[in-house]
């Protein structure tokens, strides 16, 4: 197969264990929910805001179905009946739970079909607002265009959304395509999306749905001064992940990261949690036609980057499966490996070069996500801004879709403007110099190249085939993805869980996931 001449029947048993590994999950999946994604329901329900002591409302609604005892009915139907009961919207519903006003799980109960109307009706017009936001999106794609592929990908992480849009646009006009603004250190462990414009971060800016608003407008405007769209992303994983997705599918985010494990393994949250909102996250960011990028790279800093590569791609292809089961087309599957061996490794480069083909080979409508060197990175400017030259090189050879940007002051500073200024210039230099390499070599047959990518995959079904035997919980409390074991009981959030009962339901999953696009 393609240059690689990877095995077709290893690569069709690694993707049928990997949905059998999916379908097993999913079955827990359909039967569980959680506050998170409760809380995703009353936001496109139309509840924003916080109250007087600042807490989100959507967060005052769920916990006090929580604490009637109702959660496993679901959102929907709670906020169906107080409609069918009182007469007002759902902010008003919020706003009275707020204040004491309202116990919503005491009120009357109506006849279910009265309920399900109120709701649907209201879900309908929340679904076809975001459609329509993926209309606009779609009408600046064919207006004012976008850069080629690799997508050049940088980050933004002051901590102020003021300052982080004036490095944004920066970006933008030294040639950047899309402008990721990383979140602050440790909002993924909070239960609760803050609120509001933020000027105080850590290592980033907060996800805030008014601080999406303010960097997709100035994106917005810089993309019409020179003439080309600029994607923003930003980060639905931790104890919000379907929250953040309708934040960013209502305010024209263009990519999410969204992994169904990384929350798990490097934030230590609960993995039925995680299991059960990648879920709906996941279909909130497919009809919203968002790109998810998933996280395998974090395998590689905590994991030995040549002996656990086939376990990246065996999270591929989980990744993959999950996200088919979100209604995620295979052309928003950003999916994520890294460029992480030792420089000092004889052949690193070949070796590199065989895990990247191989993923485009393998996935080969996915706008895959290739993340620069960052482990090895040593404070040596002038040696990390060959190591980054090495991963462009790489990338445009195996033609990867979405291109992080290294910066030559890894592991030294948050990049200033100029560093961002010499790591877009190094990248577009050798794109633009080896625009149609990869159409004009080939491997050599048997050769270091096919050989490497030939182990991979075949570790990588093995792996595959195990999880599919001992199942995904118990491969992750085993700790076969980036050496670290999770417990199924342990880790953050799983207070936030709870068995669905026979009356549940979730209107937006049925509207987005069989919905028109």
């Amino acid at each position: 197969m393609g240059k690689l001449n990877l095995d077709v029947e290893k690569i069709n048993k690694s993707r049928q264990s990997a949905k059998n590994i999916a379908d097993e999950v999913q079955k827990f999946i359909d039967q569980h929910t959680t506050v998170a994604t409760e809380r995703t329901v009353v936001r496109l329900l139309g509840v924003d805001g916080v109250d007087e002591i600042g807490k989100p409302l959507p967060n005052v609604v769920v916990d006090n179905i929580k604490e009637g005892g109702g959660l496993q009915r679901g959102a929907a139907y709670w906020m169906g009946n107080a409609i069918a009961n009182l007469q007002i919207t759902p902010q008003e519903i919020a706003e009275k739970i707020s204040k004491g006003e309202l116990d919503i799980t005491r009120l009357p109960a109506k006849d279910e079909g009265k309920i399900k109307e109120e709701i649907y009706k209201i879900a309908k017009e929340s679904v076809e607002k975001i459609k329509n936001v993926r209309k606009t999106r779609e009408h600046f794609l064919n207006t004012l265009g976008e850069g080629p592929k690799p997508y050049l990908y940088v980050i933004v992480a002051t901590g102020n959304i003021y300052e982080d849009i004036i490095q944004a646009k920066a970006a933008a006009k030294q040639g950047a395509d899309v402008i990721a603004v990383i979140r602050t250190t440790g909002q993924s462990l909070l239960d609760y999306v803050p609120y509001g414009a933020t000027t105080e971060g850590f290592g980033g800016t907060y996800a805030t749905q008014e601080n999406f608003r303010l960097m997709r407008r100035a994106l917005d405007e810089v993309g019409e001064e020179i003439g080309r769209y600029i994607r923003l992303t930003n980060y639905c994983s931790g104890l919000c992940m379907p929250e953040i997705a309708a934040m960013g599918a209502v305010e024209r985010l263009d990519m999410m990261l969204n992994d169904a494990l990384y929350g798990i393994l490097f934030r230590d949250i609960n993995m039925q949690r995680t299991l059960i909102d990648q879920f709906f996250s996941r279909v909130i960011n497919g009809f919203a036609g968002i790109i998810i990028n998933t996280g395998e790279d974090n395998y590689l800093t905590t994991d030995d980057a040549v002996e656990a590569a086939h376990t990246v791609l065996a999270s591929q292809f989980i990744n993959e499966q999950f996200a088919l089961k979100a209604g995620l087309k295979e052309e928003q599957m950003g999916l994520g490996h890294a460029f992480e061996m030792d420089p000092s490794l004889e052949d690193g480069f070949l070796l590199e070069l065989a895990q990247a083909e191989m993923a485009r080979e393998i996935f080969p409508n996915a706008p895959l996500k290739y993340m620069p060197p960052t482990k090895f990175m040593t404070g040596n400017i002038f040696k990390g801004h060959v190591q980054n030259a090495m991963f462009n090189m790489v990338s445009i050879m195996t033609n990867q879709g979405i291109q992080l940007l290294g910066m030559l002051t890894e592991a030294i500073h948050t990049p200033h403007l100029h560093d961002r200024y010499l790591s877009i210039e190094n990248a577009k230099y050798i794109f633009n110099n080896a625009r149609h390499l990869s159409e004009e070599i080939e491997f050599k047959e048997n050769g270091r190249i096919q050989q490497r990518a030939s182990e991979v995959l075949d570790k990588a079904c093995d792996l595959l085939a195990q999880i599919e035997k001992e199942g995904l919980f118990q491969t992750i409390e085993q700790g076969k993805f980036g050496g670290v074991k999770r417990m199924r009981d342990g880790g953050k959030g799983l207070d936030g869980v709870c068995k669905k009962d026979s009356g549940y339901f979730n209107p937006f999953i049925e509207l987005m996931l069989g919905g028109d696009k």
